[in-house]
């Protein structure tokens, strides 16, 4: 039994308990949650803010490469660009992790995708011997992707019990748990995985894998926030949230931060409990930092192109 889930151990002590619990959980307003992220999302801050939200967003970013034509030069220059952000300012933080396939676990801290990812359909040994690979490789992190298929058809105890699993494989390494809310189709299934994945041991929930059409959205990742802000005042544990996919702007990440701040409060705005997975992100970071310091934009070779 996961030590986040005690509190609930009739709700997981069988797949119809497990069902009932989730179906139990209220429905979500559709027009209210959209509503209160679109509203959340017309916040203005002021400059000093500013400044101080770029250097927050900036040390959240999973700097990432999902491909299958990444190299180890690839991760290692990338792994560079994490540490100095802005190799022409020291002052500039670091980002939180390097998100990368498990046979490139070059460098700490490194989060690594495992369990048959994107996808996640796979025999449970052999997302288990994924997720063992990526520990011996050195992973800090390991986020791993539910069975979508399973879920949806309303198998719930084998989703909990594979995420169960790789926890118990991941030793000292932090857990993501990715639901790929652009293929769950209602928001009262978010709010369910949500749990699902919070009552099985989740470290984190996260959005998506970047790979579908439809990935973060403001009320997704509202809805998240939601969901640990409810699980940690019913047990006292807090979870992390990371959305991932399309988040390309300052304006976007900004937005984000307003969400976590107004929903579970600056206990979340750390690293340590809120990322996001994004790339082409931490560019535009950059360049608005610059704006900021100096009054100006740099040239298009300011950044390096991931």
């Amino acid at each position: 039994m996961p030590t986040t889930a005690p509190a609930f151990a009739d709700a997981t002590a069988s797949d119809s308990a497990l069902r009932r619990f989730l179906h139990g959980l209220p429905g979500v307003d559709t027009v209210g949650l959209e509503a209160r992220a679109a509203s959340l999302g017309t916040r203005s801050i002021k400059t000093t803010a500013k400044a101080y939200a770029i250097d927050l967003a900036i040390s959240m970013i999973d700097l990432t490469t999902l491909e299958g034509a990444d190299t180890p030069g690839k991760v290692r220059a990338l792994a560079a660009k994490a540490v100095h952000p802005d190799p022409t300012d020291r002052t500039t933080p670091r980002t939180a992790a390097v998100c990368v396939y498990p046979d490139l676990s070059l460098i700490h801290i490194v989060a690594s995708v495992a369990t048959a990812f994107p996808a996640g359909r796979a025999a449970l040994d052999v997302k288990l011997a994924d997720v063992r690979d990526a520990v011996a490789a050195g992973a800090d992190e390991i986020d791993m992707v539910i069975d979508r298929g399973a879920f949806l058809s309303g198998r719930y105890l084998k989703v909990y019990e594979e995420i169960v699993a790789v926890k118990a494989e991941c030793g000292s390494a932090r857990l993501k748990v990715i639901f790929e809310t652009g293929e769950l189709s209602t928001y009262d299934n978010i709010r369910r995985a949500s749990w699902l994945g919070m009552l099985a041991g989740a470290d984190f929930i996260k959005t998506s894998t970047g790979k579908v059409g439809t990935n973060a959205t403001p009320a997704n990742t509202l809805l998240m926030l939601e969901a640990v802000r409810d699980f940690r005042e019913q047990t006292g544990v807090q979870i992390g949230v990371k959305p991932a996919g399309g988040i390309r702007t300052t304006k976007d990440a900004i937005k984000f931060l307003v969400l976590v701040n107004e929903t579970v409060g600056e206990d979340w705005l750390d690293n340590h409990w809120f990322r996001f997975g994004a790339s082409s992100l931490l560019n535009d970071l950059l360049m608005q930092r610059q704006k900021l310091s100096t009054g100006r934009y740099s040239g298009p070779d300011y950044v390096t192109v991931d």
